[in-house]
């Protein structure tokens, strides 16, 4: 054993005494809050992806500049990224990643099928996970059973965006409320989605709602492809010869490049090409590729709410970062999370998993840019209830929101003119 001087004690003695006397609850303030964003940055569904980053960036940069999060004494927000390449083995591995590099908190991805890779991380690392965009109802579904069921004693996954669930019954509601708006009585729709997690829930999604509203339309088939295509002309064939009214799509990026100018190739005439839920179909990029091929489709999908002075305000400094880009779907809901995400943390004073999951719980938030149907809570599922699509054009090459009424930016066309 080695000598201990009195000096050396007295000093050490001394140093202990300052740190429990004074310096400790200082200390504990984090000067930063570390927050694992996590998009599908590359791949094929990078540019929606990029666009969550880019969204969540500007949040973080303003929430910064006011002052940090305050309870913790003006600590910043900071991110440590991601890209999951759009692959769910990367997500995992990029989740463990940030984690590992200190992550209090994680956030994303963007797709379903990513997000619920990482599910199963943030439970295992008791690290909380916020999904600001992916609709997959199992993503937080399959936590809250287990929760319940006693396998797992806390939740840690949560998401303030709309279930795929969710989605068909307000496309149901749409379709119906649009047709009645317009005097228009279509009778047939066709389905069409990407076979991919997302688009399969979100056709299951759509089809069960129609099945429990029982509309005065009928689906007259669903007709999947392999995600991404390599061609839709046999698909574009089936539907066609079913002679719809209405095409339903549910595209991914890449196979709405393929669809929608089969569908004019094809001249398969309907009134209207009315998307229950197709994320990415509004991005500068989709409509530069697709131009006229893309012009009056509409889309079931969570939009902000430009009626709101502070949501054009805050579009106006995204396009001026991201060099003219649409302030949407992805960046407005990122946005939104890393303020909900603030506020959890104002509430909770600490960033320890649990005090942040309480105060997640207690969650009451009306600041949003979205388009939402009340302030944001989250339910025993981990679902914000009040999270709600509304339904867009492309009119004049622009996506504008045409309902719900209370909503639009624009009156609708419906039927859509013939080429």
């Amino acid at each position: 054993m080695s000598t201990v001087t009195r000096r050396a004690f007295l000093k050490a003695t001394a140093a202990g005494v300052a740190v429990v006397g004074f310096p400790l609850p200082l200390r504990a303030q984090a000067k930063t809050v570390k927050v694992g964003l996590i998009h599908t940055v590359t791949g094929p569904l990078a540019e929606p992806g990029q666009a969550c980053r880019a969204g969540a960036q500007l949040a973080a940069d303003m929430i910064n500049a006011a002052g940090g999060i305050t309870s913790l004494g003006g600590a910043k927000i900071e991110f440590l990224l991601g890209d999951t390449q759009t692959k769910s083995d990367v997500a995992r591995t990029e989740a463990e990643r940030v984690i590992n590099q200190g992550a209090q908190v994680l956030m994303g991805t963007f797709d379903s099928g990513n997000t619920a890779a990482i599910v199963p991380v943030a439970q295992q690392r008791r690290v909380p996970f916020l999904v600001d965009v992916a609709a997959a109802d199992p993503i937080t579904a399959n936590v809250a059973k287990s929760v319940k069921a006693g396998q797992q004693k806390v939740q840690y996954v949560y998401r303030n965006f709309p279930t795929g669930s969710s989605f068909g019954r307000r496309a149901v509601q749409y379709f119906n409320e649009i047709f009645k708006e317009t005097g228009q009585n279509p009778r047939r729709v066709v389905v069409m989605h990407a076979n991919d997690l997302f688009g399969s829930i979100q056709a299951k999604g759509f089809k069960a709602a129609w099945d429990a509203a029982k509309p005065s339309w009928e689906i007259v088939d669903v007709i999947p492809w392999p995600e991404p295509p390599s061609d839709l002309s046999t698909e574009v064939s089936r539907a066609k010869a079913l002679k719809p009214d209405i095409i339903a799509p549910i595209t991914r990026p890449a196979s709405a490049q393929l669809l929608l100018p089969e569908l004019i190739k094809q001249r398969v005439e309907v009134l209207g090409v009315i998307s229950p839920g197709s994320p990415g179909l509004y991005e500068a990029g989709q409509i530069a590729a697709l131009k006229q091929d893309l012009e009056y489709v509409m889309d079931n999908v969570p939009w902000p709410n430009f009626k709101n002075p502070k949501t054009q305000q805050v579009a106006a400094e995204y396009r001026k970062r991201t060099g003219g880009k649409t302030f949407d779907t992805q960046s407005g809901y990122s946005y939104d999370a890393v303020f909900i995400l603030a506020d959890v943390l104002e509430r909770a004073k600490s960033t320890d998993p649990d005090a942040i999951v309480d105060a997640i719980k207690k969650t009451r938030f009306s600041g949003g840019l979205m388009v939402y149907g009340g302030p944001v809570i989250f339910n025993d599922l981990g679902d914000n209830p009040n999270a709600i699509p509304a339904m867009i054009q492309i009119l004049g090459q622009k996506p504008l929101v045409v309902w719900p009424k209370d909503a639009a930016q624009e009156k609708l066309v419906f039927p859509r003119p013939k080429r």
